[in-house]
């Protein structure tokens, strides 16, 4: 609040207006740093999370924020609130976690976006959701524009994240058409950096805690299957992006730069001096061997594109992981 000028003897004050903010799955890795991101810019958020992937820790910093506010609540379950904007985060990500109730999965991507879909229409509020480039499957195109439909297998055990998804942007585009909502949807590509869960599985933060822990790295397959890395605060200020357009997507958030696995693992192992070997183990049903976007789009309709380097991101992650390890 602030004075803005006087007229016969009067203050006028002005307050910055504040926008309310609902991210469902606020929790967790990229929620929390979504939640960061909008308060930083003095705005009000309500997180909803279950906990089963997200940690109340990631938010602790905001817990006496007054525009913060905290509900633990599964988005399979209705919930009536007052917001402007829905950012819709929530579901597992890693193949540990959804393939751990893979019914559930299923139902977070469906039930919880149908619930979060019909918030959107009764409040007219805006809603992002975050898809994923497992929409693509195993490609046979490379790299992955939003036009390409996929290669995924319906019925194999990644397909409950995998058709969640798909099923999940049908909802939102058959909300938009029907109902004229402002749906966003973003398919987000592998994103990594601080705050990630140390036992999801995923490629970087497994490789950094066995290096930490001082134990084997493991690569499963060849190696040679490729990935793309975007750090987490890349992925942020696309949604962002996104959120504020006037585009419905979907929209490829990625780092085009695509590396080998077996790669990433050396990188790694030269950074963290006490990293053992590197071994191999067969390669998970249905992984896809290659990934990769392409991000014309959203570098002609949101001028967004990747600032933070594999070294710099890797360096920042390592970092936040020695400190997790030093405290727990």
């Amino acid at each position: 609040m602030g004075t803005k000028g006087a007229s016969k003897g009067y203050l006028l004050f002005t307050m910055s207006i504040t926008k309310t903010n609902l991210i469902t799955g606020g929790a967790g890795f990229l929620g929390s740093h979504l939640t960061e991101y909008l308060l930083n810019k003095n705005e009000e958020v309500i997180c909803l999370d279950n906990l089963f992937t997200g940690n109340k820790n990631n938010l602790k910093k905001w817990a006496n924020n007054p525009n913060f506010e905290f509900i633990r609540h599964d988005i399979t379950e209705p919930i009536y609130l007052e917001v402007e904007k829905i950012w819709h985060l929530a579901c597992p990500a890693s193949p540990i976690h959804y393939q751990h109730n893979p019914i559930k999965t299923a139902k977070t991507s469906f039930l919880g976006t149908y619930n979060m879909l019909g918030l959107a229409k009764r409040l007219n509020a805006k809603i992002l959701f975050t898809s994923t480039s497992e929409i693509y499957g195993d490609p046979e195109i490379h790299p992955q524009p939003e036009s390409y439909r996929g290669n995924v297998n319906p019925i194999g055990i990644r397909s409950c994240y995998d058709e969640g998804k798909r099923i999940a942007e049908t909802l939102c585009f058959d909300y938009k058409r029907e109902h004229n909502l402002d749906v966003k949807v973003a398919r987000i590509f592998n994103t990594y950096g601080p705050r990630m869960v140390p036992n999801d599985g995923r490629v970087i933060s497994n490789f950094i805690c066995q290096a930490l822990r001082n134990e084997d790295l493991t690569i499963y397959g060849t190696g040679d299957q490729t990935r793309s890395f975007c750090f987490v605060t890349d992925l942020i200020d696309g949604l962002v992006r996104l959120m504020n357009s006037d585009i419905s997507g979907p929209v490829n958030i990625g780092n085009p730069e695509e590396l080998k696995i077996i790669d990433v693992a050396r990188i790694i192992s030269k950074k963290i001096p006490n990293s053992r070997n590197i071994i191999f183990k067969n390669l998970p049903l249905d992984d896809p061997l290659q990934r990769k976007p392409c991000i014309e789009l959203a570098t002609k309709k949101l001028g967004w594109e990747p600032k933070v380097s594999l070294e710099e991101g890797l360096d920042i992650t390592i970092n936040f992981f020695k400190d997790f390890f030093a405290n727990n």
